[in-house]
């Protein structure tokens, strides 16, 4: 018995019965990351829908990487037109400040 794991929605893959897309699981398991971290990550998946995740991509890498590619530039594109505004990068930067130098 086969079962599903991703779908394709949207022009994209997801992840079934989530908003998670695919290229996000992707991205970190090619960064190293391992499917329990991955779970921790995006606590609505279940460890069985990412190891079903990760699966799919290994079986479907050229229409994975294609997706990814596609989303990126989209991705690219909206950043672009819609910049972060100088107000709310410097309170980003402040908090991250903040944070490192608590964690030193």
């Amino acid at each position: 018995m086969s079962k599903e794991f991703v779908e394709r929605r949207d022009g994209s893959f997801y992840l079934i019965g989530s908003r998670v897309p695919l290229a996000h699981i992707v991205r970190e398991f090619q960064r190293g990351e391992s499917p329990e971290a991955l779970r921790s990550h995006y606590p609505a998946l279940s460890l069985e829908q990412v190891y079903g995740a990760i699966t799919f991509y290994l079986g479907s890498q050229q229409d994975v990487e294609k997706d990814i590619v596609e989303r990126e530039r989209e991705e690219d594109a909206f950043t672009a037109a819609h910049p972060t505004p100088p107000e709310v990068r410097m309170a980003f930067e402040r908090l991250r400040r903040q944070t490192v130098s608590r964690s030193s």
